[in-house]
């Protein structure tokens, strides 16, 4: 069984998934939040396809730890996400996921064009490994 993680956007959704050890994030694609049936269903297919137990959802916060305006639109994602889905829902700290992953992307020489498509799934990533790392 493995772990899926959301980086939650207004535009696209970025997903990963860990390895069956729970040891690796892996970067997997996004999937455009809107229409919600069409994430829905391309989200239910992940989770079945890659036999998912637990969803772990980036919770963003301020650099004081307080919530502010996009933790309101996560929670409401998330209280849809548990209408919708038959698994568990985890809401885990994702402070600095984007610029940490737009920074591995220009370190790693990925051009402009590109990195808009990589980084909402390599921020996923990123909230996922930081989750398993506190697992071990």
């Amino acid at each position: 069984m493995r772990i899926l993680a959301l980086d939650h956007g207004t535009k696209r959704i970025g997903v990963a998934v860990s390895d069956e050890l729970k040891m690796i994030a892996h970067p997997l694609e996004y999937i455009l939040a809107e229409p919600v049936a069409d994430f829905l269903a391309r989200l239910k297919e992940i989770i079945r396809e890659k036999e998912v137990e637990l969803m772990l959802i980036g919770m963003p916060r301020n650099m004081d730890g307080s919530y502010g305006p996009a933790a309101l639109k996560v929670q409401a994602f998330v209280a849809m996400l548990k209408d919708a889905i038959p698994i568990p829902v985890k809401l885990w700290d994702e402070r600095l996921t984007s610029t940490q992953a737009q920074r591995y992307l220009i370190q790693g020489g990925m051009r402009r064009e590109k990195r808009k498509e990589k980084v909402d799934q390599t921020a996923a990533a990123i909230l996922l490994q930081s989750y398993l790392d506190g697992l071990a």
